[in-house]
């Protein structure tokens, strides 16, 4: 299965399929969850509807939006760049490009529909809390765990065994 997203087709349609998810998410998230309210979902995690003016952890919140814009385009193209460089045989980094390009895309669909990004997912306890983020921010942070996860299996495939 992971084989497939050395290809265009079922990479388009995983990149599609996890646009239309993280939309429809955010959408419901705009909807239905108070603004800055913590609705407790289980021990430590909740769910906290905040906007993000800038990127991860919000970074650059200050910058120009279509600064911003324009970086995440050039993350994308570059994404897609070294997707088409590595070899059919690196399938977790195939489909950590995928994870990547589909992750940009949402949060980037969510500056021209929303004019900042919609985060929702928030760990916390009683004295500390992680950044609030949302399903494309995951998105990305496990494509570049495929990445690095291909990489160690590439690591450890060329290493010679020393006997």
């Amino acid at each position: 299965m992971l084989a497939a997203f050395n290809r265009p087709l079922p990479v388009a349609i995983f990149i599609i399929a996890a646009l239309i998810l993280d939309q429809a998410i955010k959408y419901a998230v705009e909807i239905y969850l108070p603004m800055h309210e913590l609705v407790p979902v289980v021990p430590y995690l909740g769910l906290y509807r905040t906007h993000n003016l800038g990127v991860a952890f919000s970074m650059l919140s200050d910058a120009d939006g279509w600064f911003i814009v324009g970086l995440r385009l050039l993350i994308v193209a570059f994404v897609v760049w070294l997707w088409r460089k590595t070899g059919p045989d690196h399938h977790f980094a195939h489909l950590g490009f995928a994870m990547i390009i589909a992750g940009a895309f949402g949060n980037l669909v969510d500056r021209f529909v929303y004019g900042h990004v919609v985060d929702y997912v928030l760990f916390y306890t009683q004295t500390w809390s992680f950044a609030v983020f949302n399903l494309a921010d995951s998105f990305i942070t496990l494509g570049a765990l495929c990445i690095l996860i291909d990489e160690i299996i590439s690591h450890r495939k060329a290493k010679p065994s020393e006997e």
